[in-house]
């Protein structure tokens, strides 16, 4: 249980950045053509959409979704912020290893 928590945040972000990803490259872009090419059910869709307009990180328009002026700046600090949970992830299985 406490580990599972985690794992559903993990998949959440990994199908958010992959939206994220296409809306990036395909802007402007529905729901059903992000269903179409990821594979993904248009609810979960739908959801990660809702999710990434909520952190500002896109935004609607007459022909779909459509990047703000935030992306870039999350994109450019993207790298450096999964390195950081790489590192605590390390911390996690060393201190695993002693239990």
């Amino acid at each position: 249980m406490l580990i599972s928590k985690i794992e559903v945040e993990l998949e959440m972000l990994e199908r958010h950045l992959l939206i994220l990803k296409h809306v990036i490259r395909e802007e402007p872009i529905g729901i059903m053509k992000l269903a179409e090419i990821t594979g993904l059910p248009k609810h979960k869709v739908r959801y990660s959409l809702r999710v990434l307009e909520h952190e500002g990180l896109i935004g609607p328009s007459m022909h779909g979704a459509v990047t703000t002026e935030k992306t870039a700046q999350f994109v450019q600090t993207l790298g450096s912020r999964i390195e950081a949970l790489d590192r605590k992830v390390e911390e996690i299985k060393r201190l695993s290893g002693e239990i």
